[in-house]
Order: C-alpha cells, then structure tokens, then sequence
C-alpha cells in the first residue's frame, strides 16, 4: 500500500472509531484504561527490552545525555505511567456534562453540553510515555486518536500502543479507537497533514522545526505546543535558600523537558548572586552570562550571545542575566519567552501579584519550579501536551481541554 492510501486508511478507519468511542459510557472507558495500566504492569520486561533498541540507537547517534533520558522507559517509569491511566480513570467524565441551562422568555431551554472533539491527531518526539498518556486522555474524553511518534523511539511506542491495541480487542471494542502511524517515512507526514476531512485537530509535541512544518502544510487546525523557553526572575528580597532550591531543581532535575528552566534573571540587589551561580556550577550546569553575570565568577562563566537568550537548550546549559527590576525581568521575558513557563521567587506580594498579572504565559508561578507545569501535578492525570496557543486551550491539556461544547435546546412546541 503507497503512503497516501496508507494514511487514508488509518484515517478513514479513526474517524468511524470516533463514532464508538464518543458514545461509551464512562464505567466502559475506565475499564479499559484500567486493563490498559494493568497490562502495562505485566509486560514491563518486554516494554525495557524494546526501548533498549532506541536508547543503544540513539546513543550511536551521540545524542545528549538530557535527550537520552527523555527516550528512557525504565520500570519505575513504567510504573507511574500505569499510575496516570489509573489516575485518569479515576477523574471526572468531561463528557456529557451539562452547563449554564436556563429558560428564555420564548419558553426554551438552553444550555450547553460537553462533547468529543472527534479525532485527534498528535505528533510527537522523543518521549515515548507520551504513547500510553495520550491514548488514555483521548479515551476518557471519548476521542480517537491516531499517534505519530518520533523515528527515534520507534520501538518503545510500537511496544505500547500493542498493548493499547491489546486491551481494545479483549474490550471487544475497535482497535482503532487509537493508532499508531509505525512507518517512519518523513513523506508520510505532509499527507497526514491534509487529512482535514477525518481529523479534527492536530497537536504538535516537539522542537521548533516540526512546529514550524506542521503550522505551515497543515488544513487541520492546529493546536501549538512550542518550545519551552521558560524563565525564572529572583527578586531582591528572595529567600537565599529558596532561591537555590527552586533554581536548582528547575534546570538541572530533568534538563531536556520543555518545562525546565532556561533562563535565570537575577535582580541586582539580590545578596547571594554569587552562590546561587555556584550552586548551579556544581550541578554540573554551564553557565552563560550577560558581562554582569561574567565579572561574579569569570573564570567559569562564559559570555552569553545574542542567540543564547533565544535558545531553548534542553540541556545543562543555562542563560543567566542581571536585571535592574522587576520591569526589566518582565520585559525581557515580554521579548524572549515561548509563553511557557515563567516563575518569580519572591518575598514580596505586590511584584508577586505584579509578575502574575502582567507576565503573558501559560503558566506563571510564584516561589515555586517550573518543573511543575504538568498535567499529573495539576490534577489532570497526564496531558496531551502543553499549549502555549492563546484559543481554545491554553497551558497543560486534560481531559477537559479535548473536549468542545455544543448548545442543546428543550423546547415544548415553541415556535418562532
């Protein structure tokens, strides 16, 4: 089969999938999200087995320590992947809900229910936990989903979604209510992305090259997840040792995740400059700095470019600037940031309240990592992906965000 007729076929084949799925009740779906993280349980062997294949591949490739973790699915990981299914399971159904349902003067009803979007179409790199997470919040939303991972993570996310494709046939239920695009031709993807006649949105998950591609070929609509450019600004006031932990823990815990830290602003009044890069440094973190940051430490910050404050690093590599205030900080995010994640460390309420109000991100925080964006530690079980688009949804999506509203009428004969 050629690729054109290839990806009609899948796409043809979701789009009447979508059609059962939207109608399952809620106890349906849990049920099958929890075989789905059961099986994930059982088959954890074969699951390493398979993403060893990408990680020795990956590794003969010289990819980045940080890009290398991003492809590890170990058993501990695994395991919290079969948490968030269950997680997700246990949430609210969106589905069907009914809202703002009033009587008007003509003697109608009107209200508003929440609905399946349809069929979902998402396209991703390097973290195969997207997979499992993905196909459950379409599931529980009433979705289909149809899946295209990254070439270098081939193997792992064929080893889940034969899983996932497990748990729907013993469901008695179609397969594909999810699919997996398993060919890895880059030809494949200009066609998928005329598909609007089966999908109904597409999610990019990825670097700026395949935001750009995607935004620029697709006749689906496009829901953005761009790069993570996220900053954090330590007030004057800031606690020493808040500061240290939030900065640490924000670029160094898991430096290639979109939501990691990628550029430190430091207020010029703040004391304990100085020992906040050195913490840094002795994380192992590179250190590039405007020339007030160089003079703190010279032999051991190197000067940042023009581009470095453009540049998402996903790595131990960290932009660090000196700023005159609070309005410089946010000006400088204003210019800089991919509208993320943004977070102050502060003592003081009014630039706290400021910064949140002002700062124009998906995300904004207030002593506290930007490692937090995530639809698991915001109650959401897991999310699709992290929209830094400004309509129909915005920041970490749940469940609720793959949904859409539609008005519903009650009428007894009205006419008018």
């Amino acid at each position: 089969m050629d690729n054109n007729r290839y990806i009609e076929s899948i796409c043809e084949k979701a789009r009447n999938a979508s059609r059962i799925i939207a109608k399952l009740s809620t106890g349906e779906k849990n049920l099958l999200l929890n075989r789905i993280a059961h099986k994930l349980l059982e088959r954890i062997d074969y699951i390493v087995s398979e993403n060893k294949k990408d990680l020795t591949a990956a590794g003969d490739k010289g990819l980045s320590d940080a890009l290398l973790d991003r492809l590890v699915l170990n058993p501990d990981r695994i395991k919290g992947m079969a948490a968030s299914l269950k997680e997700i399971a246990a949430l609210d159904d969106p589905v069907g809900a009914v809202e703002n349902m009033r009587v008007m003067p003509s003697g109608i009803r009107v209200g508003r229910m929440r609905v399946p979007l349809g069929v979902i179409a998402v396209i991703y790199e390097s973290r195969p936990n997207v997979t499992t997470d993905i196909a459950a919040l379409c599931i529980k939303s009433g979705n289909a989903s149809i899946l295209r991972g990254g070439k270098e993570s081939i193997n792992s996310n064929s080893a889940l979604y034969a899983i996932v494709r497990e748990a729907l046939r013993e469901s008695a239920l179609p397969e594909n209510i999810v699919t997996l695009i398993e060919r890895t031709d880059r030809e494949l993807v200009p066609v998928f992305l005329k598909m609007n006649n089966y999908i109904d949105i597409v999610i990019p998950r990825g670097g700026e090259g395949l935001i750009k591609m995607v935004k620029e070929i697709s006749t689906i609509p496009v829901i953005k997840h761009d790069k993570g450019l996220c900053h954090i600004f330590i007030d004057a006031g800031a606690d020493e040792e808040t500061a240290k932990s939030i900065s640490v823990n924000a670029k160094v815990q898991r430096p290639g995740v979109c939501n990691a830290m990628e550029t430190l602003l430091i207020h010029k009044d703040y004391k304990y400059k100085e020992s906040l890069i050195k913490a840094l440094i002795d994380e192992g973190v590179e250190i590039r700095g405007c020339s007030k940051t160089v003079q703190l430490i010279p032999d051991r910050i190197k000067p940042a470019s023009p581009e470095d404050w453009h540049t998402e690093y996903l790595d131990l590599i960290l932009s660090v600037k000196i700023v005159d205030s609070i309005e410089d900080a946010m000006s400088h995010i204003a210019e800089y940031s991919s509208g993320h994640s943004e977070a102050i460390v502060t003592s003081d309420y009014l630039n706290a309240e400021t910064f949140l109000r002002e700062v124009d991100s998906s995300a904004v925080f207030v002593n506290a990592s930007t490692r937090f964006h995530d639809g698991g530690e915001f109650g959401l079980g897991a999310e699709v992906g992290i929209s830094t688009e400004k309509l129909h949804a915005r920041g970490a999506m749940g469940l609720e965000s793959l949904t859409t509203m539609k008005y519903i009428v009650y009428g007894k004969g009205e006419i008018r």
